[in-house]
């Protein structure tokens, strides 16, 4: 209930955090759609003008304010938004909703590459104005530079300083567009829907316009998926003022087009042609700002959306930080720098954003849609009215599916980047996945009751070294009864580990995002624990601050005795060391598997060399952890055909 109040309470703070990281994306927009609606060549007319506008109007209204600001940000889990974090909530009810989550967090992250360098670079060209000569390639990676810098600061002290910036965007957004329409208020009739119906179906060619019409939404994936950093309520007050200011610039922006009826608009970009010459410079140091704000909402989405892809084991375990003690703020610091790498590569391949919108808005038009599948099963999941159920999807799948059609068009031109970025980043999270899996499958878990009196006799059997006071074995066994059979051949045959205490510790992680529970079997009094933890999958995982934490509770209840045992050192109440065995896992030579498993697994160990180690995944304390490699067995040899000989 608590979480349910912080998401639906409305502060200054929040609003001031959500105008800064929200909706940078869509907030830049205005910067390119309507030029690539209306182009540079064909001669301007009322129709395509106005149905250009209507069609903007009712796709955000349609797409942002209602799927997402009013129906898909009902669908939080704790709080927290976004594809994975929507797939979470309904990925028990049926496996193929697996599909949807990969191909829509893949396409997400895609976009996340594309839309830092078209929206820094389309504000950056403004200088182009009045300096035609001016190199912006360096400017643009240069500004990017920074951007991805800051960002081990935290979202929480980006998005505050930022909030201003953007508060100053969308009031200059508005003023500009209402100077504009005052000199000519029919352009407010382009609202009415049959201009947008007449545009696309008496227009030659207007339907593949669709492509740039989508662009005018395209943050509003993001603003899901930002919505842990923000709140619901923060973010659907704040939307109201936002989407009043993008329109009144967009049909500020028609009004000076229509005002070139019978002439191209040839090079002329309609959002700076609504600026004042002694305010054009001032307009584009807001607007390269504004932008490089836009490029934060996708990076704050991609390390929310990264966290929760670990969670479901669609990516492999890479180091989270979590820079404030605020919910929701976190810094990823592998898919900063990769990100990082692939918006550099973007700039340098398509150096002009009038190029760079070919690729753009083809990936987040394949999220959009996986989205609509994924909440209209939480909708039938949660009881929903079955027609609302129906008419969502139908209408959703029927508008995102024209959207995508149109886009393909954009493919050969540019479209192709995206589409092979998001590619690569689904091969990864199958390979993950499916490897997971497999290793899941072939795990041999026995019972720890089977072995006590074992235990119990090594653990008294003083013509065998000890090992360590505590010896804690991470565990991946989720029953209580249970620990993996890798664990008892390290106690018994590796190298018989002599101690006075076992532990075996296993870590739940929940889909419940901020869970901090623990529960304690004891095996055999004084001799054998398992310890589970259960922890949200926003929670950073500090094992060795955790544990401890659990001894210090079990001493205070009397339920164990940690002192030493060594008699010369349990005189002087000297507590015993403690010591953690991580056993990582490598494929062995001797399996004998399909083609296809094969393959998968070799890449997954590729792949898992690059990543963070199990010690550190699990913030253990380095000096006093073991890490044991055993062999993964994934169907043996068998027959081996082998013959003795003599002499």
């Amino acid at each position: 209930m608590e979480d349910k109040k912080q998401i639906d309470t409305v502060s200054a703070a929040g609003l001031l955090v959500a105008m800064g990281i929200i909706y940078g994306d869509i907030g830049t927009s205005p910067l390119y759609v309507l030029r690539s609606i209306v182009g540079s060549t064909e001669p301007v007319t009322v129709s395509v003008v106005r149905g250009a506008l209507s069609c903007i109007f009712w796709t955000v209204t349609l797409q942002t304010t209602i799927k997402y600001v009013l129906l898909i940000l009902r669908a939080d889990n704790r709080g927290e938004g976004g594809i994975f974090a929507l797939y979470a909530l309904v990925r028990r009810h049926a496996k193929w909703l697996t599909i949807p989550a990969i191909i829509g967090g893949s396409a997400l992250l895609a976009d996340s590459i594309i839309t830092p360098p078209i929206s820094v670079s389309s504000a950056i060209e403004g200088l182009l104005i009045l300096y035609p000569n001016l190199p912006t390639v360096p400017i643009v990676i240069g500004i990017l530079a920074v951007l991805f810098l800051i960002q081990t600061f935290g979202t929480s002290v980006v998005g505050t300083a930022f909030g201003p910036i953007m508060l100053i965007w969308f009031t200059m957004l508005g003023v500009l567009g209402i100077n504009y329409i005052v000199h000519d208020w029919t352009i407010l009739y382009a609202i009415n829907p049959k201009y947008a119906y007449d545009f696309l179906t008496q227009t030659p060619g207007s339907f593949w316009l669709l492509g740039a019409v989508f662009l005018s939404t395209t943050g509003a994936e993001a603003l899901y998926s930002d919505m842990g950093h923000c709140g619901r309520a923060n973010i659907r007050v704040s939307w109201i003022y936002v989407k009043a200011c993008l329109m009144l610039n967009y049909f500020g922006q028609g009004a000076f087009v229509e005002s070139l009826v019978g002439q191209p608009l040839g090079e002329q970009n309609p959002f700076y042609a609504l600026m004042p010459d002694w305010f054009l410079i001032i307009g584009i140091c807001v607007a390269t700002a504004a932008t490089v704000i836009a490029s934060q909402a996708m990076l704050t989405g991609a390390y929310t959306l990264i966290s929760e892809a670990i969670r479901l084991n669609f990516w492999p375990k890479v180091r989270l930080r979590y820079p404030s003690n605020q919910k929701g703020q976190l810094y990823v610091p592998s898919i900063n720098w990769l990100l990082f790498a692939g918006c550099i590569g973007v700039v340098l391949y398509f150096r002009e954003s009038s190029r760079m919108e070919a690729a753009y808005g083809l990936s987040i038009t394949l999220t959009m849609l996986m989205s609509t599948i994924l909440f209209s099963y939480y909708m039938y999941s949660h009881k929903y009215n079955a027609w609302l159920v129906v008419v969502f999807l139908v209408f959703y799948l029927a508008l995102e599916s024209c959207f995508l059609v149109a886009n393909l068009a954009k493919f050969t031109h540019g479209g192709w980047v995206s589409v092979l970025i998001g590619g690569l980043m689904a091969a990864v999270m199958i390979i993950w996945l499916r490897a997971f899996q497999i290793k899941l499958r072939l795990t041999e878990y026995v019972r720890i009751d089977h072995y006590i009196q074992a235990i119990k006799e090594l653990s008294r059997d003083i013509s065998i070294p000890k090992y360590a006071t505590h010896l804690v074995f991470m565990s991946n066994a989720a029953r209580q009864s249970e620990i993996e059979s890798k664990i008892i051949y390290s106690i018994f045959q590796k190298r018989p580990k002599r101690a006075d205490i076992y532990w075996f510790v296993h870590v739940d992680t929940t889909d419940d995002p901020y869970t901090m529970e623990y529960k304690v079997n004891t095996i055999a009094p004084d001799d054998a624990y398992k310890v589970t933890f259960k922890l949200g999958f926003r929670v950073e995982q500090r094992i060795n601050l955790f544990f401890r934490k659990v001894i210090e509770d079990m001493v205070r209840n009397k339920e164990v005795d940690i002192t030493s045992r060594y008699e010369s050192l349990r005189g002087q109440n000297v507590i015993g060391d403690f010591r953690f065995v991580v056993l990582e896992k490598f494929l062995s030579f001797e399996n004998e598997l399909p083609f296809w498993e094969r393959f998968i697994m070799n890449l997954y160990f590729n792949i898992k060399s690059f990543t963070t180690s199990e010690d550190r995944w699990f913030g253990l304390d380095s000096s006093s952890v073991k890490i044991e490699k055993v062999p993964l067995v994934i169907r043996p040899v068998e027959n081996i055909k082998l013959k003795r000989i003599t002499s």
